[in-house]
């Protein structure tokens, strides 16, 4: 019997240093994967529009593919723990498109800078993989 309190003094003390460890940022759980088809609803002052991102991950680095009302563009972006952050250049033009967000499982949401088209939000949901 005297061997379990150094037993459980032990076991918390292991408890206690992993987390430290991921309070410092030393052991934080690798982000959602979010590859795969999502069907997005914009909605800013012009009105709404439905893209269709498919995106391809690696580790936090995304790369993708936009297809909506203002063409078709190569997605660039990131994701930390849910934090999600991806964008695109309109063709023709300097504009940059930024969403910037949150994922839950097979969904997202946030904000999304539309360049010279203003400012708005967005929702999605992936499609099911086949």
């Amino acid at each position: 019997m005297k061997r379990l309190p150094s037993l459980l003094a032990a076991v918390f003390a292991v408890l206690a240093a992993a987390s430290l460890q991921f309070a410092a940022g030393q052991a934080a759980p690798p982000p959602p994967d979010v590859s795969g088809t999502w069907n997005l609803t914009v909605a800013f002052t012009g009105g709404t529009g439905n893209p269709v991102f498919t995106f391809k991950q690696d580790g936090e680095k995304l790369t993708g593919h936009y297809q909506g009302a203002l063409g078709e563009a190569e997605v660039t972006g990131t994701i930390t723990g849910s934090a999600i952050k991806f964008s695109f250049k309109v063709g023709g033009t300097d504009d940059t498109v930024t969403y910037s967000g949150t994922v839950d499982g097979d969904a997202m949401k946030g904000s999304v800078n539309l360049g010279q088209f203003g400012d708005g939000t967005f929702t999605g949901r992936r499609e099911p993989k086949k």
